[in-house]
């Protein structure tokens, strides 16, 4: 059945806001730049598009409001409003923890009481990691998960990049592969020697590649130089429009949480360890 209506005049262009990602999702490729800076913002942001304005969606996205309202009309709704409006239903039980939260980081900020103890900073953090793990546990997809495993446990050899905010991702995962006797190799960037070392690489080989918004240009480019030389790329990533996750045999998505406008690791590293773990455990079975 056709989720989106036909006339962009009519009261609803799409039945629900899953509907309306199916199809952004499938559009993205053919978008502009600037749409598709917007639908990644949008797609990333979930429900939360329910109480931003149209001012404060343009200015995440680096675009003019009226970018936004094109975007909007592009997909068959009157205008921005009619858009959000989509995102609304049942959105009070879905962001009820998050606002809340939300709320209590802007009041600390706007009472002006001073320099806030370390201690209360610590706790805000700690809430924002756990409402990342919330949200990993809420949208893990079991597929995803199974088929990296069966790539990674099939590889000849496993390759890591991750660079800038996921460079720990990377980190962690070079010293925990290592204790699969799997051939590991960790494409950190040392010397700038990273595209000299993929001459090692062949067919059937696995490289995890772990980026996040506004993705690096390094990460993407040792992805698509080993493809190229026929290795299948496992991306960790924050979105199914992530450009990894195009380039991507299998996707993993984490989208963590920020405090203070610092975003944290916590939902990405444990995916991570997740997906360590699951092949350590199936290499043991096997052996």
């Amino acid at each position: 059945m056709e989720n989106r209506k036909k006339h962009p005049t009519t009261d609803a262009a799409y039945a629900s806001a899953d509907a309306f990602l199916a199809d952004l999702r499938a559009q993205y490729p053919r978008l502009s730049r600037q749409l598709q800076a917007i639908a990644r913002h949008v797609e990333h942001s979930g429900a939360h598009i329910a109480l931003q304005g149209i001012q404060e969606v343009a200015q995440d996205c680096g675009v003019q409001p009226s970018a936004v309202v094109r975007f909007a009309k592009h997909f068959g709704f009157h205008g921005y409003t009619q858009l959000q409006t989509l995102f609304r239903a049942g959105a009070a039980r879905q962001l009820a923890p998050q606002r809340d939260y939300q709320d209590r980081i802007r009041s600390l900020i706007d009472a002006g009481v001073g320099p806030l103890p370390g201690a209360q900073i610590a706790h805000e953090v700690v809430e924002g990691s756990l409402a990342s793990l919330q949200a990993l546990q809420a949208g893990l997809a079991d597929a995803p998960i199974d088929a990296a495993v069966d790539l990674l446990a099939a590889a000849p050899a496993l390759w890591l990049a991750a660079a800038r905010r996921a460079f720990p991702v990377g980190a962690y995962l070079a010293y925990a592969l290592q204790h699969t006797a799997k051939p590991v190799h960790w494409l950190h960037g040392l010397g700038a020697m990273q595209m000299g070392e993929l001459r090692a690489m062949a067919p059937g080989d696995v490289i995890v590649a772990v980026s996040f918004d506004p993705y690096a240009r390094e990460t993407l480019e040792l992805a698509d130089a080993a493809i190229a030389r026929g290795a299948r790329l496992i991306a960790l990533t924050d979105s199914p429009l992530s450009p990894l996750a195009a380039r991507a045999s299998v996707t993993l998505i984490a989208q963590d949480s920020a405090t203070f406008g610092f975003r944290s690791l916590t939902g990405t590293l444990c995916l991570a360890q997740s997906l360590f773990i699951a092949l350590a455990y199936r290499m043991e079975l096997v052996n």
